[in-house]
């Protein structure tokens, strides 16, 4: 029995053109991106090496995740590695026409994200998140040029997922985050 469609590759199509093939410098940074995400992968490994592996709370040491966090990352820059190395990496969205970095949008993320590290202590972990998420949705939303007044939503939006996080952390897997207050709540 023959298929009802023809078999046309991609090449073939008179309204496609063939694909691009990726010239040598971009397989060479491909391959560069791979191998940084397996030497994460291997740092993290070594890092969690350093963490006790005693048997907790539903008996798993606390350096379950280092590894299995570590261990997909090797996974994954090992397949990486290998796609730039068999024609580079496939299914890429094609680059936007914007040929220049949008630095607002970078200071606004990099802004939360250091103000994270820096208040987590002093706000406690339930605000400390909640600023870095208000601000990184701001410089987000920024970048792609949407306008609009939506402060109140992002504030109420990150302390939505901060709490339940700091709750079942601390309260579920008795993992100590820094709270804003010592009743374990806030």
């Amino acid at each position: 029995m023959t298929s009802p469609l023809p078999n046309i590759t991609p090449e073939l199509r008179p309204d496609h053109p063939p694909p691009a093939q990726p010239g040598k410098a971009t397989l060479f940074w491909e391959s560069v991106v791979g191998a940084a995400v397996i030497l994460i992968g291997v740092g993290l490994g070594v890092g969690a090496l350093s963490i006790s592996s005693e048997a907790g709370y539903g008996g798993v040491g606390s350096n379950f995740l280092p590894w299995v966090v570590a261990t997909a990352l090797v996974v994954c820059g090992s397949f990486m590695v290998w796609e730039s190395r068999t024609g580079g990496f496939r299914a890429m969205d094609e680059a936007p026409d914007q040929t220049k970095p949008d630095w607002g949008g970078f200071v606004w993320v990099s802004a939360g994200l250091l103000l994270n590290a820096a208040l987590i202590t002093t706000l406690g972990f339930i605000l400390s998140c909640a600023l870095c998420y208000v601000l990184a949705v701001q410089g987000l939303r920024r970048a792609y040029g949407q306008k609009g007044n939506t402060w109140l939503v992002d504030i109420i939006t990150g302390l939505a997922i901060a709490a339940p996080v700091y709750w079942m952390f601390t309260k579920f897997l008795a993992i100590n985050l820094p709270g804003l207050t010592g009743t374990g709540w806030l």
